[in-house]
């Protein structure tokens, strides 16, 4: 190959190179225009996820003092055993140390070595009488001590069922417990078994629980889903505020107005408050909608259209009777029945006046709520009329909330007796806690003494 030709090759990979570098320019161009694209979007979140709320403008707020009353060292226990450490000579000089007088204490926390269950064998003895000529034995009454013909304890099937309901945990992480602590090996059979006799043997209780709640004067209701033997259903919450606090779970493949009538007509008299579902409606008595649904329906409006004045303007006026009832509540501890009923009469006209702004302009963006105020004026404000009512359906929110974890941990149920099973005892236990008892011992005490009722607490909740 002579030097012209090595020049000519060398020419053309040169011009091949630059021609390269040229199309790589240009995919750097590109991909530096896409970074750039993403990076001024890259503070939106993905469709899935909620949007983060703005912070307020205001400056943070010092951090609020304890009370003096709370104020202090941690208080201690009562000690169950007491260890002492003395020197019986000084360490400098060798000599017999005299005298006792406490220095300090350091307390520590221990659990005890676990136990393994207790097997207790019952022997019924039969003795002869020379009189009768006849052999005689006492009759075996374990009432109170197991269920049934049944060979677990009462403590355990309650053990069960704290287990299971409060701690949520799975059966067979039950079952790895009982083996591991107690040396207790249970299938998981039995368990499933136990829990079913469980909720029997506390039946009444239930009952006792419905009735409770529809005797309550105050009522507030939910629903969520929830999935048995593949179906899909719905769990109806009915929970009552104050000390005696009800829990009461059903389930219904209907999320209709039916379910509402079998649980509330005829029976309950008292104030209804739940959302604006209109499964609720057909509840002919007194009625509180939540005022969180419907303030969180006004702040997606104002989202949406974030740049109409008028529906900004509207919104912050519908905000403003809420705000308003509040203030007046604070500002009147303990209002007299013609105060009430005359600032409730002024809150419903105020809210009347707004929602037939727009209620019959069709196509406008406030419309449907409009409408849902004139529906529902009456609704609105009863907290206003009855103390101790509440605003919002929070406290049904709240006491459905452990039954939504529990259909996150386990799917549902796989049958009609095990949706009655989880059900039930998640009605016991969660009004227990609701009354800052101790469900494990209030379940003891059930199944030990046959009580017939769980309007007190025996212990409470540590």
């Amino acid at each position: 190959m002579t030097l012209e030709d090595e020049v000519e090759r060398l020419r053309a990979v040169n011009s091949d190179l630059h021609a390269r570098v040229g199309e790589l320019e240009q995919a750097l161009a590109a991909a530096l225009a896409r970074i750039a694209e993403l990076e001024q979007h890259h503070d939106e979140p993905p469709p899935f996820v909620k949007p983060n709320r703005p912070k307020p403008a205001s400056p943070k707020s010092p951090r609020k003092k304890r009370a003096p009353q709370h104020n202090h060292n941690r208080k201690r226990m009562t000690p169950t055993r007491s260890v002492e450490h003395a020197l019986e000579r000084c360490p400098d000089c060798l000599y017999r140390l005299q005298g006792d007088s406490l220095d300090y204490s350091r307390e520590v926390i221990e659990l005890p070595q676990p136990q393994p269950v207790e097997v207790v064998e019952h022997r019924v003895i039969k003795r002869f009488c020379p009189h009768c000529q006849r052999w005689h034995s006492p009759k075996l009454d374990l009432s109170g001590q197991v269920l049934g013909q049944g060979r677990i304890g009462v403590r355990i099937i309650s053990l069960l069922g704290y287990l299971r309901t409060t701690l949520r945990l799975p059966i067979r992480r039950i079952q790895a417990y009982l083996h591991s602590v107690h040396q207790l090996l249970l299938s998981t059979g039995e368990i499933v078994e136990l829990l079913h006799q469980l909720r029997q043997r506390l039946q009444a209780e239930l009952e006792a629980l419905k009735a409770q709640a529809r005797a309550s004067p105050i009522l507030h209701g939910d629903e969520t889903s929830w999935r048995e033997d593949g179906m899909n259903g719905y769990i109806w919450a009915f929970s009552t505020p104050g000390e005696q606090a009800v829990r009461y779970y059903d389930y219904d493949h209907s999320r209709g107005q039916a379910v509402v009538k079998r649980m509330l007509a005829g029976q309950f008299e008292g104030h209804l408050v739940s959302d604006f579902y209109c499964g609720y409606n057909i509840y002919a008595g007194k009625h509180q909608r939540c005022w969180v649904h419907l303030l969180r329906a006004l702040r997606e409006l104002k989202q949406q259209h974030a740049d109409d004045a008028g529906v900004l303007q509207w919104a912050q006026q519908v905000r403003a009777l809420y705000d308003d009832a509040q203030s007046w509540l604070r500002e009147h501890e303990q209002p007299i029945r013609e105060q009430r009923e005359q600032q409730y009469v002024q809150l419903t006209a105020r809210a009347h006046a707004l929602g037939f702004a727009y209620a019959r302009v069709k196509k406008h963006a406030c419309q449907a709520l409009a409408k849902r105020l004139l529906r529902h004026e009456e609704e609105l404000f009863q907290f206003v009329l009855i103390d101790g009512l509440s605003a919002d359906n929070n406290l049904a929110e709240r006491s459905i909330r452990p039954l939504v974890v529990m259909r996150k941990i386990s799917g549902g149920s796989r049958s009609q007796q095990g949706t009655k099973t989880r059900l039930g005892l998640a009605s016991l236990f969660e009004t227990w806690q609701a009354r800052k008892c101790n469900p494990f011992e209030e379940c003891v005490k059930l199944l030990s003494q046959g009580a017939t009722s769980s309007t007190e607490c025996s212990l409470p909740q540590q």
